[in-house]
């Protein structure tokens, strides 16, 4: 099947609440393996599969900042967070027998490998899950940040951006029946809206480096598998 794939490798960037229980926080069990199953789906087309999760079901910087928190240490704290739900994804994506490594960019030898690019896309080139954990490992960055930095070293064809939406609107479509969908953007479109699928730092590296994003409903039926063989699923940012 791998010949009649649109993209060849491709890095998944999940928010830390896909982990969470029906209120958004702690990690799951069961949503874990949900998203290992997802995942396993796309590993079996031959798809080459890296994963940046956040953390947001277990740390909230903003809520910390807001009550005085220091930013540096707030966002540390984030940072570890990724870890964690970087390995509960492990484990729950090994059970179903697709060989994973977790590297982080912030050195925890004892729990993952730290994150070597060369490294990284050689796992890949051997069917391995690649999970990043540990954000970029400085403060100030976002996870999705992170998710481009690492999609362009390590070469991946486009970005796919897993939310609970099925695509971008031009208001929140869960509160506005007449929000309208679009298919596709310019870089410069999101960055003029100022939309919030993602920070704006990292749609700048998008349209500065050409990586496009995908943006999709991971939660719909065989959505992603669609989109690996290129059908019109979601929104496509790009040049």
């Amino acid at each position: 099947m791998k010949s009649d794939l649109k993209y060849q490798r491709v890095l998944l960037k999940l928010s830390g609440e896909a982990l969470g229980s029906h209120n958004g926080y702690s990690i799951d069990p069961a949503e874990a393996e949900n998203l290992a199953r997802k995942i396993q789906a796309v590993h079996a087309t031959g798809v080459e599969v890296a994963v940046v999760i956040g953390a947001g079901n277990l740390w909230r910087g903003g809520s910390a900042l807001a009550r005085g928190m220091d930013r540096t240490t707030a966002d540390h704290m984030g940072m570890l967070g990724t870890v964690m739900n970087a390995l509960a994804l492990m484990d729950a994506i090994e059970k179903r027998g697709v060989s994973v490594r977790v590297q982080s960019a912030i050195e925890m030898r004892s729990v993952a490998e730290p994150y070597i690019r060369r490294r990284a896309i050689r796992h890949l080139e051997k069917g391995r899950v690649v999970i990043f954990g540990g954000g970029t490992g400085n403060p100030y960055f976002s996870t999705d940040t992170a998710a481009v930095l690492r999609a362009m070293e390590i070469e991946a064809q486009v970005v796919i951006k897993a939310t609970k939406v099925d695509g971008i609107y031009n208001k929140d479509p869960k509160k506005h029946p007449d929000a309208v969908k679009f298919d596709n953007l310019t870089f410069m479109e999101a960055l003029s809206m100022q939309l919030e699928v993602m920070d704006s730092t990292a749609f700048s590296l998008c349209k500065d480096n050409n990586m496009p994003i995908l943006v999709l409903d991971l939660w719909q039926e065989d959505m992603l598998k669609k989109a690996l063989l290129g059908e019109p699923v979601g929104t496509l940012v790009s040049a």
